[in-house]
């Protein structure tokens, strides 16, 4: 059992302070509330005694742990992560619980019996006879991505502890609203100064991921045409109806239905009346070629309602999100190759594959940070069914200390 590993005890510190971003904001951090995470971490930097300490208005915290070898030419890394927990559940008083898992379903709320089962989850099997860390089935749980974060401060003690390790400069980095597409914003990246880093959010042990959807989101205000409804043949076009007919027109790819390179239109809101209604997409695909070919589908889409109801109004607002860090880091395999590496050698088999989402590491790797996705360890995230694995969690801190030594050790 590994209940007692120091890693456990930080992450649940971490899952209390709730975190929560609001896609509503147009402030950055969007929750005030994400300073109480910021702060609390760089009172942490500050008693381990790390340099360059800034937390800036923002809420970008970032800090260095200089290099302790003599060795030239062993490369500075960053390693970062988001503070914020995602909009479509609870982040507030979150009650973890520690769960031996014997692979019977687990109980998270029992009288309104909310069960963690493997048979809606058949992924658990993988960890029966673990402990895992589950919610109390009303919030989320926040591994996503504060088990990154606890990782890299982890990390940052053990490096502490034991400075006989050699590793070259350590950036780190803590970012807010990431689950609302806005991590990376404000992120300096030459004040960073990494000359590539990793972020810790990824899912399941063993991840390893430098593909990522292009990304847009979509806007559609339909503006429609309300009479009383006992008089309204040849004259009402019902905004609502025009939305499903809308949605009709477009190639029938879904999250649902979807998986692995597969892109999607995912419709994410629809609310309004007869008169007006508004509906929101995001379309995601890894290819370059077939997700500008999609974003052209839904202005055809739009075009088509607009011609075929003329006394109507259908306008389209539509804004790149991301792109797939693949042909930024591509070029630079020895980055990913050296977290493969890492992994191997703390008996982590490596599962290279796409995300079939963005991090922040995505806009970083365009803006100059070549940037690859490394695991946290946790499964179901954004929802009450969120779980992580203690060894899993133990296992992503230990990838991220054998990254740093392993890029010391192969400097010549």
């Amino acid at each position: 059992m590994n209940t007692h590993h120091p890693i456990v005890e930080r992450f649940l510190r971490y899952v209390s302070v709730d975190t929560k971003s609001d896609p509503t904001s147009n402030d950055t951090p969007s929750t005030k509330k994400q300073f109480d995470l910021a702060k609390l971490l760089k009172e942490e930097l500050e008693t381990l005694g790390l340099e360059d300490i800034s937390l800036d208005d923002k809420c970008y915290l970032m800090a260095s742990l200089p290099a302790n070898t003599s060795k030239k030419g062993v490369p500075t890394i960053g390693f970062v992560a988001h503070m914020d927990t995602a909009p479509d559940m609870s982040g507030k008083d979150v009650k973890p619980r520690i769960v031996p898992f014997t692979g019977e379903a687990i109980t998270l709320c029992e009288k309104e019996q909310i069960l963690l089962s493997p048979a809606m989850f058949p992924e658990m099997n993988r960890y029966k006879g673990q402990e895992l860390i589950v919610t109390d089935g009303h919030t989320l749980l926040g591994a996503d991505d504060k088990a990154g974060v606890a990782a890299i401060m982890q990390m940052l003690h053990y490096f502490k502890e034991h400075p006989e390790i050699e590793h070259g400069t350590i950036r780190v980095g803590f970012t807010p609203d990431e689950e609302i597409g806005r991590g990376a914003d404000f992120f300096d990246v030459e004040k960073f100064k990494a000359d590539f880093a990793y972020t810790i959010d990824g899912g399941e042990i063993g991840e390893l991921e430098y593909e990522n959807f292009n990304a847009a989101g979509a806007t559609i205000a339909i503006r429609g045409v309300n009479v009383h409804p006992g008089y309204a043949k040849g004259k009402m076009v019902n905004a609502l109806l025009l939305a499903m007919e809308l949605n009709s027109l477009l190639p029938p790819i879904t999250p649902a239905n979807t998986e692995g390179y597969q892109g999607f239109f995912h419709l994410i809101g629809i609310e309004g009346g007869v008169e007006d209604a508004n509906v929101q997409y995001i379309i995601r695909d890894h290819d370059r070629e077939k997700f500008e070919k999609m974003k052209e589908q839904l202005t055809q889409a739009v075009e088509t309602i607009n011609k075929r109801y003329p006394t109507a109004k259908c306008t389209l607002s539509m804004k790149d999100q991301y792109y797939n860090m693949r042909e930024i880091v591509e070029p630079r395999m020895e980055i990913v190759n050296l977290a493969s590496e890492a992994m191997q050698r703390v008996g982590v088999t490596p599962n290279i594959k796409p995300i079939r989402g963005g991090t922040d590491g995505s806009r970083l790797s365009f803006m100059g940070l070549p940037c690859p996705n490394i695991f946290a360890g946790g499964h179901n995230f954004h929802g009450r069914y969120e779980f992580i694995p203690i060894p899993s969690l133990i296992k992503s801190y230990e990838v991220v200390c054998e990254i740093a030594k392993l890029a010391a050790e192969q400097t010549k």
